[in-house]
């Protein structure tokens, strides 16, 4: 049976077809949800709200888009809106959450030097590495996490992004920018300490 078929029966009661639909993402979605929080409660929380919402407007699925699709931003909003409770909204501009990060500098090399590293996404890879990225992008605002986690993490491309965030295709991609920026500084610091000026 294809997904077309499985909303069908959905959108008729079959909870096991909508429990086949969503196995599919639920482990995705899961992870999405840990990475934007930082903690498995809150995660697990916002997968059981996810799935609830969703199988409540079941019946407004169109198939506009695809389902793995709606389900994410389902996911996008009840994360939003458990970051919101707890008050962890974006007051500041990213660049504030660069530890060290000196404001008034008035060119790049007035501040800490920036090592030539791979991309953020590369270095997920890394396992010696993964922490320090995974702290990293939690300290990260929100809209840069989530449109950085849904481009590089579940490997999205920046239109599928952009719908999922509601936004155009060229502010998004400036989002994901200064994610991967904001990423590389912090990286920069944290090698900085570790290894002093042995690093270039």
């Amino acid at each position: 049976m294809n997904e077309r078929e499985l909303v069908t029966q959905a959108q008729s009661g079959d909870f096991e077809a909508f429990a086949t639909l969503v196995s599919a993402h639920k482990s995705k979605i899961y992870n999405l949800a840990l990475k934007m929080t930082g903690n498995r409660p809150d995660a697990e929380d916002i997968v059981q709200d996810t799935m609830l919402k969703a199988i409540d407007n079941i019946e407004q699925f169109r198939g506009e888009a695809s389902f793995g699709t709606w389900l994410y931003s389902i996911a996008l909003n009840q994360t939003r809106a458990h970051l919101a409770n707890q008050k962890r909204t974006d007051l500041r501009p990213i660049e504030e959450y660069l530890p060290g990060a000196d404001l008034h500098a008035h060119s790049p090399h007035d501040r800490l030097s920036l090592f030539d590293w791979q991309d953020p996404h590369q270095l997920l890879e890394q396992d010696e590495l993964r922490e320090i990225i995974n702290r990293a992008i939690e300290v990260l605002p929100v809209k840069f996490r989530e449109a950085f986690l849904l481009r590089y993490h579940e490997e999205l491309p920046i239109k599928e992004v952009a719908r999922l965030i509601g936004e155009s295709v060229a502010a998004t991609k400036s989002r994901v920018l200064r994610a991967r920026l904001a990423l590389r500084d912090h990286l920069s610091n944290v090698f900085k300490d570790r290894y002093g000026e042995k690093v270039q």
